[in-house]
């Protein structure tokens, strides 16, 4: 005995379509701006060949030879030689690890310091915003050169104590952009509710604010990224970051310095260099901010 198939539901709740059909689209995926894609076109090849230059070096990088002393870029040494005979191509790979390891550490000191101290500011204000708020002010009235030096100048030069330097230099602007997030998230109804639901305050800074915070805080990170890899550049290049063989960008250009008139590639090459990292980096942060604040997209399409 057959039993026949039931019908297939052909008709489907009209309430139910109403709602589908009024229900907002999802909105579409944003494309990438073409800042953005420089940016990371230039910082990731950047990034890349620091990675990499231990294996694609074509020189080693701290092998004296006085019979190859000041060589022009040729077809064996493409940036030339310095006065020690050394391949600039290959000290110039090795020192972007370097330059990179710095910026980016101290960039990490920046926001594992700053991020807390305006967090805390933000969110219970009164005496303690007062604090710590004056006390970054204060820092932020010294040039960052001079409190770099300062805080170098009573320490042997060393690259990892050029990285603290740097980013506690940094510490300031983190935190005050940390605070202002938190001011202007700390009465919103999702923190009135984790209150409400007696969450601890620890809960409410690190799982309901900082999340929250992170767009701008990444943004800003990744300006204080170029920031500090120019100041640790300047620091070497005065003889307070890296020493002699490394090969940082900024001592590069500091022994460089006597041979301006006979090789100027020695110097050009590590100058050049810095510049295309800094200026991938901002690309990378100005797309950055495009893309992760919508308000700053429509003040600008409106401009």
């Amino acid at each position: 005995m057959s039993r026949n198939p039931a019908p297939a539901m052909t008709t489907a709740n009209p309430a139910l379509q109403d709602v589908l059909q009024d229900a907002p689209a999802a909105p579409p995926r944003k494309p990438m701006s073409l800042q953005l894609k420089a940016g990371l076109a230039i910082t990731g090849a950047i990034i890349l060949l620091g990675l990499l230059a231990p294996w694609i070096a074509p020189h080693p990088w701290d092998t004296i030879s006085m019979r190859t002393r000041f060589l022009p870029p040729n077809a064996t040494y493409w940036l030339g030689t310095d006065e020690y005979g050394r391949d600039v191509l290959s000290r110039l790979l090795m020192g972007t690890r370097l330059s990179l390891a710095m910026g980016v550490s101290a960039t990490v000191v920046s926001l594992a310091i700053g991020v807390p101290m305006g967090l805390a500011a933000g969110y219970f204000r009164g005496w303690i915003d007062e604090a710590l708020m004056r006390g970054a002010d204060v820092l932020m009235a010294v040039p960052p050169i001079m409190l770099g030096l300062l805080v170098l100048a009573v320490t042997p030069p060393a690259l990892w104590k050029t990285a603290l330097a740097v980013g506690f230099v940094y510490i300031p602007p983190i935190a005050r952009l940390a605070r202002s997030v938190t001011l202007s998230l700390a009465n919103e109804e999702f923190i009135q509710a984790a209150r409400a639901r007696a969450e601890s305050t620890s809960y409410i800074l690190f799982r309901e604010i900082l999340p929250n915070a992170w767009p701008p805080l990444i943004v800003e990170a990744s300006l204080r990224v170029t920031y500090a890899i120019l100041l640790g550049s300047a620091l070497s290049f005065l003889g307070l970051g890296a020493q002699p063989p490394s090969s940082d960008w900024g001592l590069m250009i500091s022994e460089a310095r006597s041979f301006l008139d006979r090789a100027p590639w020695i110097a050009l090459a590590p100058g050049f260099a810095m510049c295309l990292l800094v200026i991938g980096i901002n690309l990378l942060g100005d797309g950055a901010r495009e893309r992760l604040d919508p308000r700053l997209k429509a003040r600008l399409g409106k401009a």
